[in-house]
């Protein structure tokens, strides 16, 4: 089976359909929404929307702290963030707003755990950004492969047998074979507002028959979706984060 994995859409139609786009060229039997569908973007109605068809469709979907906070207006955020999360909540009916909180925390397909932050403490939101970590993540679960997003930079790790995580280089668009002998954690790039320097929608492909793992990324018009961000009186540093691809 191809799992494409998806996350961090953050209300950006034109990155979300983008990445759709290249997946419909490409052979993948099933989807999987790792959180945060809405923040940040001027388009989160017609992207909570196209998560509920794919949701029908078959799809796995986690939830995101964006996410909960929509019917959770005490989770902390930045004042960015907030601004963005209480601009949203109006946008959505009462069934986005219902599909939003009913979201499970965590997915777990085969020998693959699917969550938004961190393994070890999912609804903690915490950031993976680094070997230390991972660390925590790879003691707690004993999935074979953990994918999540939140970070919105790709990464990959491994934990060996005697418990040694390691980050490993990710080349984009070419197949990373996932060693059985090893366990592994990707760290999804986001669709919707990358921040690794690369202003292009981010996705990952994981082939579980080869036990592969492709990291792609796809262009978009980020400059339509600034324009939308600045019309709708987002603060102006969530249109420079896409133009900035940071």
């Amino acid at each position: 089976m191809r799992l494409a994995l998806l996350t961090d859409i953050h209300g950006n139609r034109e990155a979300f359909e983008a990445v759709l786009a290249d997946l419909a060229a490409r052979q993948t039997d099933r989807i999987a929404v790792l959180g945060d569908v809405v923040g940040y973007g001027p388009d989160p109605a017609w992207c909570v929307d196209r998560v509920m068809d794919l949701a029908r469709q078959g799809a796995l979907c986690v939830q995101g702290n964006h996410d909960s906070a929509i019917g959770t207006p005490s989770i902390s955020m930045t004042a960015i963030a907030k601004a963005a999360i209480d601009w949203t909540r109006p946008q959505l009916t009462a069934q986005q707003t219902a599909f939003l909180a009913a979201l499970p925390i965590s997915q777990v397909l085969g020998d693959v755990l699917l969550v938004h932050a961190s393994a070890n403490d999912p609804s903690g939101w915490i950031y993976v950004t680094s070997e230390r970590a991972a660390m925590p993540g790879f003691r707690v679960s004993t999935a074979q492969v953990i994918f999540c997003g939140h970070v919105h930079v790709p990464a990959l790790f491994t934990c060996d047998i005697r418990g040694t995580v390691r980050a490993h280089q990710i080349p984009v668009s070419k197949p990373v074979p996932l060693l059985r002998s090893r366990r592994w954690m990707g760290v999804v790039g986001s669709v919707g507002q990358p921040r690794d320097g690369v202003a292009q929608a981010g996705y990952a492909l994981f082939d579980t028959a080869s036990h592969e793992v492709t990291f792609h990324r796809v262009a978009y018009d980020c400059a339509a979706t600034a324009a939308k961000v600045r019309a709708a009186g987002l603060p102006e540093t969530l249109a420079l984060r896409l133009l900035r691809g940071s």
